[in-house]
This record gives structure tokens, C-alpha cells and sequence, in this order.
């Protein structure tokens, strides 16, 4: 199930966040941080869910970002291969 997933919690988060999410990268709108990258599967998305707790940011959305890196293109039903 690798697929890129979006991660966005209240707060810009700095440079000493990036450690605890390393291979995603951060995108700061409006007062909050979008984490994105790819997950191999949902242990590891798990574990990033989990990282978000133990740092005590709070959780605004999760979501899979359709034809992300890594994401299989749609086929011709519209459907992923």
C-alpha cells in the first residue's frame, strides 16, 4: 500500500520537528503544518500518527493525496491499478 499521505496538525512546526518525521516534508499554511510524504504501509502511518501524539501536536486531518509520488496512476475505469 505505498501511497503519499498528508498529515496536517495546528502550529507551524520548525526545523527541530523535522527530525522526529524524517523523509516527509513540511508545508506551513495559515498557521498550521501540512507533513507529507510517502508511507510504505500502515505500520509506518501508524507510527507517524503516533509521533504526532507523543509531541503533543494537535491533529487536524490525515489524508491520502491521490497520484502522489508513489501512487499508481488511475486506469482507464477510473479506478487505481
Amino acid at each position: 500500500m505505498v501511497a503519499v499521505y498528508e498529515i496536517v496538525v495546528e502550529g507551524e512546526l520548525g526545523p527541530t520537528c523535522s527530525s522526529a518525521f524524517e523523509g516527509m516534508r513540511f508545508e506551513h499554511r495559515e498557521g498550521r503544518t501540512a507533513i507529507v510524504g510517502t508511507v510504505e504501509d500502515q505500520a509506518q502511518l501508524t507510527g507517524i500518527l503516533r509521533r504526532v501524539s507523543d509531541l503533543g501536536l494537535s491533529l487536524v486531518s490525515v489524508g491520502r493525496v491521490e497520484n502522489g509520488p508513489g501512487t499508481p496512476p488511475p486506469n482507464a475505469n477510473g479506478g487505481l491499478q
